[in-house]
């Protein structure tokens, strides 16, 4: 059942400071779970395969990184519809036979209508990646995919049906792999800028095979790279604001990143200055933390602020990136999913200027076979403290050889935030559909169906999508219709000056005197977008005491005595002046 909307236009501001987040006590782990996840990806009508690379053995990377997806509201009617990145192999296809990306719109009854062909988006290739966002301010989510090719760009016309414009927005770029991307808004013109990832500069004629010998994992022969092979540069695109995009990746030093072989983006204000910062999941080398220096320029800090390598000091492979601030400090933390043989990383955020691995001690080191992808924080129970979700599948089929190594297809793993710090590994008390095995690769995350939790959508290799709803306890008081103790709000930020989700902005609720701080960012996940509404879990709490938003252009607002289990629509200019 869809959850109510509630338009805020007006409040006072409260007489008193925001005060510093109480800390609630932590839980036993092991406590009972108040929710589920049940896989309705076929009843919801997301049926159609996604083809990638070999199924039994690949002969070049490029058949392993698999395809993104992206959420978005794409027809305006409130409900998030899912657009699945698709690829292809090397023999190829005949003409018309082709994989192609699919778009499904949602009915709002828990099903999806396949428009693909309606939205003329049946686009082919090695497809990887996805992100959203209102490039030409017409209010219409446009989209953006990334190739082992040419990226394209493609412009929402507000009819259902959308056109390729990569051309003539001045995105034509030679051949290149694409991998993650996110629209941001980095110099805070109200126009939406353009990230993109690239992973390695690679010609099939060029690279090694397996056969050369040269490349083993644990003794197999396997596809080569990325060591020993050239990486791909970061771009980045300036909205010139008519349409048409500038290619600024050497003067803003994107392009002399320390690290290189790009994989997941997300954005997110790491200093908490109010100008958007990225950070780059890279393979086999140091991870890039770009801090935006307000003068149309990044520096890349991820080494001297600390989340670049693992706790030993060692480059990791990196793939898929959460952001969250999970220990209620104020900050926001970095988690990223890494390679077979090694663990996930969580950085903590110290003080918006340096970071510190905490994965042991916060319990995320116990699971090392496991090969991750998508991932996000998302408060599972509504307690207010963030959970974790990991989606995992190995990169090589040849490990199917090896008894001892994680198969090919994996489960899942589901983490419980203690509340104090540690995570608790509750997949094997989920059961199925989490510990399902599944060659998973990129997953969004999103409340598909506006019921006030998060849904997860997964896009597998060789295999259809997974649509796991997430359900909650139905114990619901007879008088409001709540769950008592697992109360929720979901804010929909509409920004003004054409950056319609407000993508940068700052939201801090406080609600049972606990404060909590999150933010509306592009990309995330690994070859993602996520839901641009900002969801708090908060426990008990009947009334949301403050809600302060920080908008993209720097400017404050604060709403007070707002109610909650509503998905609110906050609108820039209709509250309060900040503090």
């Amino acid at each position: 059942m869809g959850a109510r909307w509630l338009t805020v236009v007006a409040a006072s501001m409260a007489a008193w400071l925001l005060g510093t987040p109480h800390p609630i006590a932590s839980r036993a782990a092991s406590s009972a779970l108040p929710f589920r996840f049940t896989n309705t990806a076929r009843e919801a009508g997301l049926d159609q395969l996604t083809v990638y690379g070999g199924r039994e053995t690949n002969t070049y990377l490029l058949e392993t990184t698999g395809s993104g997806v992206a959420l978005t509201d794409y027809d305006k009617d409130g409900w998030l519809d899912v657009f699945l990145v698709n690829g292809t192999t090397l023999a190829g296809f005949p003409k018309g036979e082709e994989p192609t990306a699919h778009l499904y719109r949602n009915k709002r009854d828990g099903t999806f209508d396949d428009v693909t062909e309606r939205a003329g988006l049946q686009q082919s290739g090695w497809g990887q990646g996805a992100c959203v966002g209102d490039y030409d301010k017409d209010d219409w989510d446009d989209l953006y995919v990334t190739y082992w090719g040419q990226n394209r760009l493609f412009r929402n016309r507000g009819d259902g049906t959308f056109e390729e414009v990569t051309e003539r927005a001045g995105l034509k770029t030679p051949r290149r792999w694409g991998a993650g991307c996110a629209f941001l808004d980095y110099d805070r013109d109200g126009d939406l800028d353009l990230f993109a990832a690239n992973y390695i500069a690679m010609e099939l004629e060029s690279t090694p095979t397996p056969s050369s010998g040269l490349c083993r994992y644990k003794g197999i022969a396997v596809a080569c790279g990325p060591p020993g092979l050239e990486g791909g540069k970061n771009a980045l695109y300036r909205n010139n604001g008519d349409g048409t995009f500038e290619d600024v990746s050497a003067p803003s030093g994107i392009a002399r990143a320390n690290g290189t072989y790009g994989l997941g983006v997300s954005t997110l204000d790491f200093n908490d200055d109010g100008w958007t910062d990225v950070y780059v999941a890279n393979d086999s080398s140091p991870s890039a933390l770009y801090i935006n220096q307000r003068d149309g320029t990044f520096s890349d800090e991820g080494v001297k602020a600390g989340c670049a390598y693992s706790q030993d000091g060692k480059p990791q492979a990196g793939m898929g990136i959460a952001i969250a601030d999970f220990d209620h400090n104020g900050t926001f933390d970095i988690f990223k999913t890494n390679f077979a043989g090694d663990t996930s990383t969580l950085y903590i955020n110290l003080d918006g200027e340096f970071c510190e691995d905490r994965t042991y001690s916060a319990g995320i080191g116990v699971n090392t076979r496991y090969l991750g992808w998508g991932v996000a924080f998302l408060d599972l129970d509504h307690d207010g403290w963030k959970d974790l979700f990991l989606v995992n599948g190995h990169v090589y089929p040849e490990v199917a050889q090896l008894e001892a190594e994680a198969h090919y297809e994996q489960r899942k793993i589901v983490y419980r935030n203690l509340a104090n710090g540690r995570f608790e590994d509750i997949t094997d008390r989920l059961g199925e559909p989490v510990t399902a095995p599944r060659a998973g690769r990129g997953a969004a995350f999103g409340d598909l169906d506006n019921d006030g939790d998060i849904d997860v959508v997964v896009n597998n290799v060789h295999d259809r999508p997974d649509l796991f709803r997430l359900d909650r306890q139905t114990n619901r008081s007879s008088s409001t219709g709540d769950t008592p103790g697992h109360r929720w709000v979901l804010v929909d930020l509409v920004g003004g000056r054409g950056n319609r989700h407000a993508i940068g902005a700052r939201v801090r609720i406080t609600a049972a005197g606990t404060t909590q701080v999150d933010e509306v960012r592009g990309g995330g996940s690994y070859y993602a977008q996520n839901d641009f509404r900002v969801h708090f879990g908060l426990g008990s709490a009947a009334t949301i005491e403050r809600l302060e938003v920080r908008w993209p252009d720097g400017r404050d607002e604060v709403w007070t005595k707002l109610p909650t289990n509503q998905i609110l629509e906050i609108k820039q200019g209709s509250g309060s002046p900040g503090a």
